[in-house]
């Protein structure tokens, strides 16, 4: 039997990790998430010089510290599953910030090769890096690559395969000062054989550095190295007039500062990105350019959508009335109209939607971006990269709650999810313009919208009131330019499109099964009877609004195929511009689609999902009552 290799890609966001996954795995990858976490993993599998390699692709991250959850899985996976080589992808370009991390990951003692990548890049800037004397300086492996265009990918497996076989020695222990090392030696003896999956040398820099958590894993089974750890920590403060933390983190850029300096020469040039940079994060400028990128976006990812929607409709209706036909209501429209309601939602708008957004990402625009909105965002308490969940809202509301993956804490997490939700998507769009901006005018179908950004601000201050704890600040670093690589941009828009559509299938089937059969058996009416005294009393709709807002917990933009098949192709003749606004008022706040709460279900679990559930459908209800008086006393 052959022996089976796990190799680990680790490294900082915008390196080209995702790159060389790609170089190496091809087409023998999947993407899931992480056991119980909602952080994606990566794998691929590919065969070199006789062996079968695992490779897992690691969240990009800047630190092993556990602020994030991101930093958690890889410390952990690290540490305790022990792969049989990581390779520490660095970014040639910005050398000493990357060793940062590099330090932190040779601490935890893996068997490790560095891929030097971006060499090119690098060079473009005047950077020139020695890998060999990197490499001596490092004590590992070092191998120069550009990822891009597949250079070097054949040498870092080779150096990988060999240094997983055992052939080349575990990495050297670089030394943090002598009086840091005294208090560390002394440790050592104290913390040998804790069976905890950490090395001890590690242990006794987390414990000095303060780590709660691992203090508390120390101080339950080998309290005497806890409290000594406290006692040297001290010790370490009043030698050098510095919080331990900040100590050790200045003692590793330090030495990653010696080492980059050891190992590079700087001439520098000007970049022919900074004017670029100038005008993307100008206080004004730049949100002027990021309303025309973003207006951009939603036009092309619509009228493509549209056409291509229109397109699926000429084919798939007539299959799912031939199905009707043939295998009667339920099996036609019940189980095969579900499912091609879904393809077509997804294909259609998630799918170009993700293209453009991996695009902007590639090439560094979507960092800077998420910099110009981190003062707004911080006022709802999160930020600035809550942004970009937000902005998936628009093309799909699933891909945004997924998306919220990025926000450090569970709490960012949670209150992103919950803001991505009241983002109107394509399907409440559908209903916003094609009732409202048709038959009482585009100035209304706009307000709408301003209305819906008014309230994210507003809920989201008020759940960033109510939620427990703190917001963090935001480390963004802000990437270089890049020309995208294509083949990564489009396998990564359809590894998302894909998630879309694992999530979402199953519930839009059960959903269309269910109202099916509640029509077939003649129910629909008794319910539009129930539910009159709220949306006939209240809300001042017509009794069949109850039937077609059951309808749209399905698919939002079936409201208004519902309402039209009821009350005919003109909604003038039968709606007041008021019943119009309070209609799509309602449709664009209570809760998106049974897709959505899969989603949310799957990030946050079910009492979540279900609070966000209720109380945006009160609030709804609640607001479509107030806008139908206003609108009727002002004489709409």
């Amino acid at each position: 039997m052959e022996k089976r290799i796990r190799i680990a890609l680790a490294g900082n966001a915008n390196v080209g990790k995702s790159v060389i996954f790609n170089h190496l795995t091809g087409l023998h990858q999947h993407i899931g998430n992480w056991p119980g976490k909602t952080v994606e993993k990566a794998e691929g599998t590919l065969y070199f010089r006789g062996r079968l390699i695992d490779v897992i692709d690691l969240p990009g991250i800047y630190s092993l510290s556990t602020f994030s959850l991101e930093e958690r899985i890889s410390r952990e996976y690290i540490a305790k599953e022990k792969p049989d080589v990581v390779i520490n992808v660095v970014d040639a370009s910005a050398l000493e910030r990357n060793l940062f991390f590099t330090l932190q990951l040779l601490e935890l003692e893996p068997k490790m090769v560095v891929a030097l990548n971006q060499l090119d890049m690098a060079e473009r800037r005047g950077v020139k890096v020695d890998p060999r004397a990197l490499e001596k300086l490092l004590g590992v492996p070092v191998v120069p690559t550009v990822a891009v265009r597949g250079r070097g990918m054949h040498a870092l497996l080779e150096k990988a395969l060999e240094v997983a076989e055992g052939k080349r020695r575990r990495p050297r222990r670089l030394s943090y000062g002598r009086e840091i090392e005294r208090r560390v030696s002394r440790l050592l003896p104290l913390l040998e054989g804790t069976e905890t999956g950490y090395p001890p040398r590690w242990l006794a820099l987390k414990l000095l550095e303060g780590d709660e958590e691992i203090k508390r894993l120390v101080r339950r089974i080998r309290p005497r190295a806890a409290e000594l750890a406290e006692k040297y920590a001290k010790e370490l403060e009043k030698l050098y007039g510095e919080k331990a933390p900040l100590l050790l983190t200045s003692r590793r850029y330090s030495l990653a500062s010696r080492i980059a300096n050891g190992s590079q020469r700087l001439s520098p040039r000007p970049s022919p990105t900074g004017r670029m940079d100038a005008l993307t994060t100008h206080p004004v400028l730049g949100y002027l350019l990021l309303a025309a990128v973003l207006l951009s976006l939603f036009l092309t990812v619509f009228w493509v959508g549209s056409r291509v929607e229109e397109a699926l409709e000429r084919v798939t209706d007539p299959l799912v009335r031939a199905a009707s036909e043939r295998f009667g209501e339920l099996a036609g429209e019940g189980v095969l109209g579900g499912i091609l309601a879904g393809l077509t939602i997804a294909l259609p708008f998630v799918l170009p939607f993700y293209v453009l957004l991996t695009l902007l990402e590639d090439t560094g625009y979507l960092a800077r971006a998420a910099f110009l909105m981190d003062g707004l965002m911080h006022r709802v308490g999160v930020h600035g990269k809550a942004f970009i969940p937000l902005l998936l809202g628009y093309g799909c509301n699933v891909p945004a709650c997924l998306g919220c993956r990025i926000m450090e804490t569970e709490r960012e997490r949670t209150l992103s999810i919950f803001l991505s939700t009241l983002v109107p998507c394509a399907a409440r769009t559908v209903v916003i313009l094609g009732l409202v901006g048709r038959f009482v005018g585009i100035g209304w179908a706009v307000g709408l919208y301003l209305l819906d950004l008014l309230v994210i601000l507003l809920l989201g201050r008020l759940a960033y009131r109510v939620l427990p704890g703190e917001p963090m600040g935001l480390i963004l670093e802000i990437p270089p330019y890049r020309r995208p690589h294509l083949p990564t941009v489009l396998r990564g828009s359809w590894e998302r499109t894909k998630d879309f559509l694992y999530v979402a299938l199953p519930f839009i089937l059960g959903g269309s099964l269910l109202l099916t059969s509640l029509r077939m058996a003649g129910l629909l009416d008794s319910f539009s009877n129930l539910l009159s005294p709220l949306t006939v009393g209240w809300l001042g709709l017509p009794a069949a609004a109850g039937v077609v807002l059951l309808f749209g917990v399905l698919r939002k933009e079936l409201t208004l195929i519902m309402l039209t098949l009821l009350l005919g192709s003109d909604l003038s003749l039968h709606l007041t511009p008021a019943q119009m606004i309070t209609f799509a008022t309602v449709t664009m706040f209570y809760f998106p689609c049974v897709a959505t709460l899969a989603a949310l279900v799957r990030e946050v679990g079910w009492r979540k999902s279900l609070a966000i559930a209720f109380s945006e459908i009160l609030f709804a209800l609640w607001l479509g009552g107030v806008m139908f008086r206003i609108l009727t006393l002002a004489g709409l």
